[in-house]
């Protein structure tokens, strides 16, 4: 059967914030999609993601990127949150992530998030992360290790309904 996305909310910030939160998620759906457009960042910030307002230490994740000369891999266990993008270098330009949310209201299974990130000014990045937890996902919470997200910046939530 083929599946619908159905916008469930869009947060494009007028000014700079240090976090940016979506809470009040309902279990209708299969799986969530969040859909990024951020601008003008220095190098060595990281946007990172984080389900339920959990800051504890069970989020691991693989990563990994290339840019047309060169790529690597890197995995880490124990996190505190999943880095959605690592930006490496100063960019002006509009930087686009996906991520995908699988089964995210089942409460039997880890909760596993598929990232694509498009960076013009660092390359390409494909992130497995999985958040080591049992409980349905009500909320999720993206925010920047140091600094602000910048003014601009959009995130649209759309649910993954069966069609």
């Amino acid at each position: 059967m083929p599946a619908t996305y159905e916008k469930i909310a869009t947060n494009t910030l007028s000014s700079a914030t240090a976090t940016v939160t979506f809470s009040g998620i309902t279990g209708t759906y299969t799986d969530l999609i969040v859909i990024l457009n951020f601008g003008a960042v220095s190098a060595g910030q990281d946007l990172g993601l984080r389900f339920n307002g959990d800051t504890s230490s069970i989020y691991s994740m693989a990563r990994m990127w290339g840019n047309g000369t060169s790529m690597a891999t890197t995995r880490t266990t124990g996190g505190t949150k999943i880095d959605v993008d690592s930006i490496g270098v100063s960019t002006t330009v509009t930087v686009l992530d996906k991520i995908q949310i699988m089964n995210y209201s089942n409460t039997t299974t880890y909760k596993t998030a598929l990232i694509r990130v498009d960076d013009p000014g660092k390359g390409t990045e494909a992130v497995i992360g999985m958040w080591q937890s049992n409980a349905a996902i009500t909320s999720l919470d993206f925010f920047m290790t140091s600094g602000n997200i910048l003014s601009g910046s959009s995130f649209t939530l759309y649910g993954i309904k069966a069609a």
